[in-house]
């Protein structure tokens, strides 16, 4: 999944839909007679196929419907219009010469010719065996460029991508259900049918669609009664669908189908994104997509004369804030679940014009945790405000729980990334491709996280409770529990300093049958890490100011021979890897510390310090507390676990 943006897409957006606080979004009439069709560009968007073959796509609301979505009209709109979308992309790499060629291009795969170079395609050509590829091909967006130049009156253009997409229309009769890729393309090939259809009026410079294109508009009623009797429901999917159905009936005026849209509309949007404002897809790249996906929403029905009410702008100004929460201190998403590395997007007027500028534009945000009842824990050290430590120096952090893996989520319960003194220090093991097989397997599963694993156990996909948590001004602490695999009950505490900045995890497990337990900390590709003793490792980049010393202290259990060790390019089990997209895999280390039997008790510490910085400790027992007294490069913290297991700063 990476998210693609056309060239000015943002800032077409920004101008189109108000800010995540605002009751609305913002329209705006086409311009008079513009030179070629008017193209507003959609949101970014994933680039790979969604659908699993032969598992239901729908997700369906559990959350009651907004009430105030098409209530009224707008009555001061001049005149209703549903702008061309754009193509998210996809046409860059296909010019206007090959689409003469027949000629289609994605991702990281060579041209292939999918036609006889007439316009006659194959549509069951799918030569590199790739669900996304097929998908995109199937969703016509590849004729992008084609359908620009034929809207500014390129006459030979528009009979080519007329061609092509008569030829999809012709070989592809109602229903398309079976064949995946075509039906999961269906919302985006309705839109590049809106903006071809648009493309004849201006390139012929005619008001109604002449008999030789008469087809178009059959097309698109039968795409429309696909999007009728086939909705995804309640996630980006079921959104996108909902829009496109809208934007046939505003294109050829068809009350029923803007109504039926405008129900979807109000049964997903509870759902999709909750009172809290965290979505349902377990994704921060997801998120990031709704938030920008639900914007469209509002702007669609505005620019339509429908009144999108307020819910959806008061959800979307909730989820501006969790993702201003989710954005660590280098200005990017933590890379959760199904999300490819990726910068948050400053939108103008929110939370996150400021998170995503790194503090140099808008206001700092008054909050600096976020505990979200659908798993999500997001935390730093500051916002920057301190010249001191400016945005990049603060530390941020995320931790995983809740309900089990769905849609776009991970295995990565109890997981954690974090960021401090300007750098990555922990990561997640990223997103592969969903093609990706076996590397997709170890990317979703605890072994690419930062958790605890058990990896002789047949993995479960527990809820995660949070049992407990503590926010003060210089630390916070929680408490996880869950059951990850039969027989096996796992809890991990949590504490994050400040000052000296810091990670401490304590993990333990039992099991009622022997098993390997495994403490994994991802760490950046960049570093190269060593193990210099049975308790510490050491990680740096070649020539950075910072390292990173990680290191356990025995703590009701003695450390074994083997108990720290390394783990990189491995590929027999896979270990000590990284995808900051889907088609780029990186060496990275892991570091693994390791207990065997039916009990394990791992207290480790996360340390990032300046390269030529120190650690050292002292521990002790106070009455039933354990007290752990650090020196950090010259400044003390004391972390303590009381002997009713609460761990917490001294």
């Amino acid at each position: 999944m990476r998210f693609m943006r056309t060239a000015g897409a943002a800032v077409g957006i920004a101008a189109l839909v108000l800010g995540a606080g605002a009751a609305t979004g913002g329209t705006r009439a086409p311009a008079a007679d513009p030179p070629g069709i008017q193209i507003v560009p959609g949101p970014e968007g994933p680039d790979g196929a969604q659908f699993v073959p032969g598992v239901s796509n729908v997700v369906r609301a559990t959350a009651p419907p907004a009430t105030d979505i098409g209530t009224d009209r707008i009555q001061s709109l001049a005149a209703p219009f549903y702008a061309c979308p754009g193509f998210s992309g996809i046409e860059r790499t296909n010019p206007l010469a090959n689409l003469y060629r027949d000629t289609f291009t994605w991702g990281p795969y060579a041209p292939y010719r999918v036609g006889n170079g007439g316009g006659n395609i194959n549509w069951l050509a799918n030569p590199y065996k790739n669900a996304s590829w097929y998908m995109w091909f199937h969703s016509l967006r590849w004729l992008g460029q084609g359908i620009v130049a034929a809207g500014q009156g390129d006459l030979t253009a528009l009979t080519r991508v007329n061609t092509i997409a008569w030829d999809w229309y012709r070989d592809n009769p109602y229903s398309w259900k079976a064949n995946v890729g075509a039906w999961e393309s269906t919302m985006h090939r309705t839109n590049v049918l809106i903006c071809l259809r648009q493309a004849i009026l201006s390139g012929l410079k005619v008001t109604t669609v002449p008999t030789r294109y008469a087809w178009v508009n059959t097309a698109l009623l039968s795409h429309a009664r696909f999007l009728t009797y086939n909705w995804s429901g309640a996630w980006n999917h079921g959104t996108d669908e909902s829009i496109a159905l809208f934007g046939v009936g505003c294109t050829l005026n068809r009350t029923d189908y803007k109504n039926l849209a405008q129900q979807r509309f109000a049964q997903g949007i509870t759902t999709s994104i909750d009172a809290q404002g965290s979505t349902n897809e377990q994704s921060t790249g997801y998120a990031a997509f709704n938030y920008s996906l639900w914007g469209r929403a509002i702007a669609v029905m505005q620019n339509c004369g429908v009144s999108p009410g307020t819910t959806i702008a008061t959800r979307r100004a909730l989820l501006a804030k969790w993702l201003a929460l989710a954005t660590n201190s280098l200005g990017k998403l933590h890379q959760l679940g199904d999300t490819e590395l990726q910068a948050t997007y400053p939108w103008v007027g929110t939370p996150l014009e400021y998170a995503g500028s790194l503090g140099t534009k808008g206001t700092a945000p008054p909050w600096r945790v976020g505990v979200y009842s659908a798993g999500y824990v997001f935390g730093r050290t500051g916002w920057g405000t301190d010249p001191t430590r400016k945005f990049a120096g603060e530390s941020t952090y995320s931790i995983r729980y809740g309900v089990a893996r769905a849609f776009h989520g991970h295995f990565d319960h109890t997981s954690i990334t974090y960021t401090s003194r300007g750098r990555d220090i922990v990561i997640d093991g990223g997103y592969a491709a969903y093609s990706a097989g076996v590397w997709r397997t170890w990317t979703m599963s605890p072994a690419a996280h930062s958790v605890m694993t058990t990896p002789l156990a047949k993995a479960a996909n527990p809820a995660t409770r949070l049992t407990a948590y503590s926010v003060k001004t210089n630390a916070e602490s929680y408490t996880f529990a869950d059951v990850p695999g039969t027989g096996i009950s796992r809890v991990r505490s949590v504490l994050v300093l400040k000052d000296p900045d810091l990670l401490v995890t304590w993990d333990r497990a039992s099991a009622t049958t022997a098993q390997a337990f495994q403490t994994l900390w991802h760490l950046p590709p960049d570093q190269r890490a060593s193990v210099v003793s049975r308790t510490t490792a050491v990680a740096m980049a070649s020539g950075d100011s910072t390292k990173t010393i990680l290191f356990q202290i025995p703590f009701k259990q003695a450390l074994p021979a083997g108990a720290t060790l390394l783990k990189q390019a491995q590929t027999n089990p896979i270990q000590g890897w990284y995808y900051p997209s889907s088609y780029v895999r990186r060496s990275a280390p892991t570091l693994m510390l390791a207990r065997s039997g039916r009990t394990a008790s791992i207290l480790s510490f996360v340390v990032p310090v300046r390269a030529s910085g120190s650690v050292t400790y002292r521990v002790r027992q106070s009455g039933t507390t354990f007290i752990v007294s650090l020196n950090v490069g010259g400044r003390a913290a004391t972390v303590a676990i009381s002997g009713g297991g609460s761990l917490y700063r001294g």
